[in-house]
């Protein structure tokens, strides 16, 4: 059985700790959500850009290994200062 969610006045949705935790979001998280047919949704942690996402990918359990050719796409951005 799901989860229940109350949609606020504001269409507002408050989503409750066990399910920040089950999809492995934290503060500053951002998350992806993807509209599919029959009014359903997918909910995802969107991945952060840069070099914080590459660093943060390193310790992260919920996002794949990073490829070589990102990390060193991650490096290069990292010593030219991109965020």
């Amino acid at each position: 059985m799901g989860v229940m969610l109350t949609v606020m006045a504001k269409g507002q949705v408050t989503f409750r700790k066990e399910l920040l935790e089950h999809l492995g979001a934290g503060p500053g998280d951002q998350l992806e959500v993807e509209m599919l047919p029959s009014g359903r949704v997918e909910v995802r942690v969107a991945p952060k850009e840069g070099i914080e996402g590459f660093i943060g990918c390193l310790r992260s359990s919920r996002q794949n290994a990073p490829s070589i050719e990102e990390m060193n796409e991650a490096a290069a951005d990292g010593w030219a200062g991109k965020p």
